[in-house]
């Protein structure tokens, strides 16, 4: 970053105050100016560089398991990029996307009945997500709505609540958990990973249905995607640890609706462990950006590709 000592000031003070508000339930974000120096500037330079090459919008793929930090990590290079080189953000999940309730029980009366429980590709509205991105990369841009999905209520939020998107973007931070994962192979389907898979999707139905989509429309979604961040998390346990930090920040915030516990996260992320454990076998290979997270879930190296 080409900086000065005050403009690396006035970045520092915007990255304190950000985190600050960010201090729900032991945040694990200890180490602050340590993680600013190594991580997150480096990691802002990088995306600067990627955007300076012909000056158009850049689509940024973050991903990493449940709880990883996707959405803190990802409004922190929101503030970053503005405040190091006045570059304009918008940042929205793949969760957003959701089909809506009654959508997924159309398709698991349909096809199977795990697709009511959302997370997984087929659980998404692909020809929505397709034509937003497709829409933030136009050069003659006109305004666009982004999605809102409500996981307290488990459905798509009212049109009038959607993010409004009013001008060009010069960056867009597309996160989620399963953002840019490619099919398994057909024999990796063959053996149940886990409860849900042995006694709901006997006949693999579930999770060939899964494969099936991601080698369609989500395969054409992943290509509009310029470059990959990876925060790579230790193993698939710790998913289920820091989920469950997640449903206590969600429980503060959305005042108690449909507000999961242990035994339903547990069950929950059975439905993510596949894939999960898929993209952390072989998407550190693929990804232009890989951020390790270490067990207590500090930010531990960084390499680009």
């Amino acid at each position: 970053m080409q900086h000065t000592n005050l403009h690396y000031l006035k970045v520092k003070k915007k990255y304190l105050e950000f985190l600050k508000s960010q201090e729900v339930l032991s945040e694990p974000f200890r180490d602050k100016l340590g993680q600013l120096n190594n991580f997150y500037l480096p990691l802002s330079e990088f995306i600067f560089k990627n955007y300076s090459k012909n000056k158009k919008t850049i689509i940024i793929g973050l991903t990493g398991g449940q709880g990883s930090g996707k959405s803190t990590i990802s409004n922190i290079l929101k503030i970053l990029l503005k405040e190091a080189y006045n570059l304009n953000t918008v940042i929205f999940s793949i969760d957003d996307f959701y089909k809506t309730y009654k959508e997924r029980k159309k398709m698991s009366e349909k096809v199977s009945p795990l697709f009511l429980t959302r997370g997984v590709p087929g659980t998404h509205d692909t020809n929505l997500l397709f034509s937003c991105l497709k829409k933030l990369k136009k050069s003659n841009f006109s305004k666009i709505l982004i999605p809102k999905f409500d996981k307290s209520i488990d459905d798509r939020l009212p049109k009038k609540k959607w993010q409004k998107v009013k001008k060009k973007q010069d960056i867009v931070i597309f996160e989620g958990w399963c953002v840019g994962v490619t099919p398994q192979k057909e024999k990796d389907l063959i053996v149940p990973l886990n409860e849900l898979e042995k006694d709901k999707d006997k006949k693999r139905i579930w999770r060939t249905k899964v494969n099936t989509e991601l080698k369609k429309k989500y395969k054409d979604i992943f290509k509009l995607i310029d470059t990959t961040i990876f925060l790579k998390v230790p193993s698939f346990k710790h998913v289920f640890k820091w989920r469950l930090l997640q449903e206590k920040k969600l429980s503060v915030t959305s005042k108690g609706k449909k507000i999961m516990n242990k035994t339903q996260i547990k069950n929950f992320i059975m439905f993510y462990e596949r894939l999960t454990k898929h993209m952390l076998k072989n998407f550190g290979k693929s990804a232009d950006s890989i951020i390790k997270i270490d067990e207590k879930h500090k930010l531990k190296s960084i390499r680009f590709n």
